[in-house]
Formats: C-alpha cells, sequence, structure tokens
C-alpha cells in the first residue's frame, strides 16, 4: 500500500507506473480533480486540511478493508493539503487486481468511504465569497 497526505501535487505517471507491474490484469484509477464551478458560482481555488496523521490511519484502514473485500494487488491513496486551482487533482486512488471487478469495486469503496470518514476539510474559495463543504451527500 501507498497512502500519503502530501501538500505537493500528485504525480500521476509515477503512482500509476508503481501500481502497474507485470502481475495485475487490471488498473482501475479515480482522479478527483478541481472543478472551475460549485453550485453555480466561479471557484478562485480550494484550501484542503488535514489532520494528517488520523487522516492516513484511517485511510490505512480503508486500504486494508478493501484488500480483504476484494482481491487487490496494491492500493495507491494520495491526497493533497493546501491551495489547488481548477484543474488540479486533490486526490488519486489506484487499485491494482487480477480481475477489473475487483479492482473497480475497491476503488469505488475507497473513495466514498474517504469521503465520508477521512478527517480532511475543503473550503471553497469563490470570486464573491468563501464556503467550507462537508464532503458528506
Amino acid at each position: 500500500m501507498d497512502i500519503k497526505i502530501l501538500d505537493t501535487n500528485l504525480d500521476v505517471n509515477a503512482s500509476i507506473k508503481w501500481a502497474s507491474d507485470i502481475g495485475p490484469g487490471c488498473v482501475n484509477m479515480f482522479i478527483g480533480k478541481v472543478r472551475p464551478t460549485a453550485s453555480d458560482r466561479k471557484v478562485h481555488y480550494l484550501d484542503f486540511e488535514a489532520y494528517a496523521k488520523m487522516a492516513v490511519q484511517e485511510m490505512e484502514q480503508i486500504a486494508t478493508s478493501a484488500s480483504k473485500k476484494w482481491d487487490t494487488d496494491k492500493i495507491l491513496v494520495h491526497h493533497r493539503t493546501g491551495r489547488v486551482y481548477a484543474g488540479d487533482i486533490p486526490v488519486l486512488i489506484i487499485v491494482s487486481a487480477r480481475h477489473r471487478k475487483d479492482a473497480i469495486e475497491a476503488c469505488r469503496y475507497i473513495i466514498d468511504t474517504l469521503k465520508s470518514t477521512v478527517p480532511i476539510w475543503k473550503k471553497e474559495v469563490y470570486t464573491n465569497g468563501e464556503s467550507w463543504v462537508t464532503a458528506h451527500p
């Protein structure tokens, strides 16, 4: 597993290379990108904050749980903190597995669970204000 909270750009190519050795039949990836608008408002940027030690522990538990539910080879979960702009990538999840169903379902489980349990907070800053956004649907 490769689980990290980073305050730098996420390296998609290096992450794919890490997950894509010769063994798996599938590498499934979720790339979360910053949208230029939210709720019909122009987003200037997002600020992500995290309780990093707890966030990494929680992400490790989620990845471990996914690896027990599905037959996975490798799991990578990286999340940015700090300021990110439209088009930037604040979250990257990669799951490799022998079969696509396991990789796809594990990847979906990880992002859905991460957004509801990991102590990471997002503030959207608009051209005309700002608001803290809950990740919980």
